[in-house]
């Protein structure tokens, strides 16, 4: 394996959490999560749902949570407080995620970014052959490794789209900060708004 296509990835400030933030920075596998977990909660609630569920479930790595009997991981989700509003649903997709994680990846999630120092277009094409992550999640994805976790393959922010350009605020990628935090969700509210006038 070769990891030219990435640096250490600098301190994430995604969810105002510190222990959250740290699992996220630490554990590729952890930043997946967040991201497949992103939908239909807040940002950072969905972000915030790795470090529960290493809480929970004792380590947060695939092979743990893809062994763990399905009822039981479900438990984890449903604890006080909850994983995500739909705990049943995303359970099954972060136990699939992991799965196949380590069929085609070893268990790394790494991996999908730094094996056989992939180019953007390449990290994309992965991402968005991982269950749950359709074609703007995998861009968005795509844009906060190359914006914040230190990925640097050839032609990611044009990979990923309108979400890889410099100075926005159009999604995860681009909270660094409570304050961006607030101007990513104002974008994401008035982006829904627009769409519901035409």
């Amino acid at each position: 394996m070769t990891t030219s296509a990435s640096s250490a990835p600098a301190p994430l400030r995604i969810t105002d959490d510190r222990d959250a933030d740290s699992l996220l920075t630490e554990n590729p596998l952890a930043l997946l999560i967040g991201m497949l977990l992103d939908q239909q909660v807040p940002m950072e609630t969905a972000f915030a749902g790795p470090l529960k569920l290493q809480q929970r479930v004792g380590a947060l790595d695939a092979a743990t949570i893809a062994d763990q009997d399905p009822e039981q991981f479900l438990a984890a989700f449903r604890e006080t407080p909850a994983v995500h509003r739909f705990p049943k649903s995303m359970a099954e997709r972060v136990q699939k995620l992991c799965r196949q994680i380590i069929e085609d990846y070893d268990g790394d999630a790494a991996a999908i970014w730094t094996d056989g120092d992939p180019d953007g277009r390449e990290v994309l094409k992965r991402l968005k052959a991982l269950p749950g992550f359709g074609d703007q999640k995998a861009r968005i994805f795509l844009a906060l490794l190359g914006k914040q976790y230190g990925y640097t393959g050839e032609g990611w922010r044009e990979a990923a789209g309108d979400y890889g350009a410099d100075g926005t605020t159009l999604s995860v990628a681009d909270i660094t900060s409570p304050e961006s935090l607030i101007a990513v969700r104002e974008t994401k509210q008035a982006m829904k708004r627009a769409a519901k006038k035409k």
